[in-house]
């Protein structure tokens, strides 16, 4: 390795929401929590990185955030100057924060090439180093045609065959294939490593402290679209369905994530100011109490959601967005057809009848382990693993150099 401790970089395709920074974040934390004199720094455009706890040894650098329009056209979050001098500033960042951290291993998260080829220069620095270079992948990256002509579009095969050592798919190899329909060539395929799900827990702060019970003793049903940014559909058919209802309901908790709309919000807290059995929470960086708490689950379909579902094993309903990618409805899809949870697809909305008649069904339906459907949840294991492997490689290497 390249130094007496080990160092791993992760690099957060950030653009909005929240999902690429939880899964680095829940990485991060493990792995330093395995490996005792670990450092791991995260690149993260999220205006809302700080918001969250991290384990000592993980720290972030914060760089110029960006966001993703509906179109799929990128623009400056904050800062106004164009988006090509924005990603210039971040391809620095990204470059010199490598350069100077030296790390053994760099993980770049879902996009090989980061945001408009950012991370390529970074890349074929490391590739002159001893560090191994690493690509995470969800379960689930879009509709096969679409992924292809996307990948196809930014050239990223060479990075694939020439620059990447290793790239991990963070889930099971049995139910999902994010470069389905994509003809790879026999040397990338053999750098596809499955690890399964990555399994959620209370944060340690939390695991002392008394259960959250925002309706009292009352059972309740957790309402959840993620960073909320596209989530106003779900919570206002959630909401329809309280204000018109016929049949007796859960209480529901509904939290609105920090990148709903601002006005959205303010219009959703004043209709629950309307409903005794409704409750909005804008945004919190520790949901896994509430989740742990619920009586079951309603959310979109992002992978993050997705692994806490499993990981604390409530019935779920998902209401999968399908713009600008699928990648939610066809996660939710596969999970419905392998008995994990019930999907109500987003076409069907503003029904609210139809909404509430699938929320008085949600606490009496199954939780997700009695599908019976194995090893869901052993990424983070599996990556710890691999890591260590990693890490013996460079030694021996180290060693051999040493004494050559």
């Amino acid at each position: 390795m390249s130094s007496k401790t080990p160092k791993i970089l992760i690099y957060s395709h950030d653009s909005f929401g929240l999902g690429h920074l939880r899964r680095c974040r829940a990485i991060a934390q493990s792995l330093v929590g395995d490996f005792d004199t670990l450092s791991v720094l995260i690149l993260s455009g999220s205006p809302i990185i700080g918001s969250f706890e991290f384990r000592s040894r993980v720290d972030f650098v914060r760089i110029p955030g960006v966001i993703k329009l509906r179109n799929g056209e990128y623009t400056p979050l904050s800062l106004h100057i164009n988006i090509d001098q924005t990603l210039a500033i971040r391809s620095s960042i990204i470059e010199h924060t490598a350069k100077v951290f030296d790390p053994d291993i760099f993980i770049v998260d879902k996009e090989p090439l980061g945001l408009r080829g950012e991370v390529l220069p970074t890349l074929e620095a490391l590739k002159e180093t001893d560090t191994r270079l690493v690509l995470g992948l969800r379960d689930v990256m879009d509709d096969p045609e679409i992924l292809k002509e996307e990948w196809d579009r930014k050239n990223v095969y060479p990075a694939l065959r020439d620059l990447y050592d290793d790239i991990w798919v963070y889930g099971p190899q049995d139910i999902c294939n994010p470069v389905e329909g994509i003809e790879l060539p026999g040397s990338v395929q053999d750098k596809l490593r499955y690890t399964g799900f990555l399994r959620r827990e209370l944060p340690k702060s939390a695991q002392d402290l008394p259960a959250p019970t925002p309706f009292d003793e009352e059972p309740y049903i957790l309402v959840t679209p993620g960073g909320g940014g596209d989530g106003v559909e779900m919570v206002d058919w959630v909401m329809r369905a309280y204000e018109a209802r016929q049949i007796p309901l859960f209480p529901a908790l509904i939290v609105l994530g920090p990148f709903m709309p601002a006005a959205a919000a303010a219009q959703f807290s004043e209709r629950a100011e309307h409903l005794r059995d409704v409750e909005i929470i804008r945004f919190t960086p520790q949901i896994e109490p509430y989740l742990a708490n619920a009586t079951a689950i309603v959310g979109m379909g992002g992978y993050n959601t997705f692994c806490e579902i499993l990981s604390f094993d409530k019935p779920t309903l998902m209401v999968p967005r399908v713009v600008p990618r699928r990648e939610q409805a066809i996660r939710a899809e596969r999970a419905e057809q392998s008995g994990l949870l019930k999907v109500l697809p987003i076409d069907r909305y503003p029904d609210p009848d139809l909404m509430a008649k699938a929320l008085s069904d949600l606490p009496e339906m199954a939780s997700p382990s009695s599908a019976g459907v194995d090893n869901l949840l052993g990424g983070l294991e599996i990556i710890s693993t691999r890591v260590g492997e990693i890490f013996d490689e460079q030694q021996v290497a180290s060693r051999k150099l040493v004494n050559f």
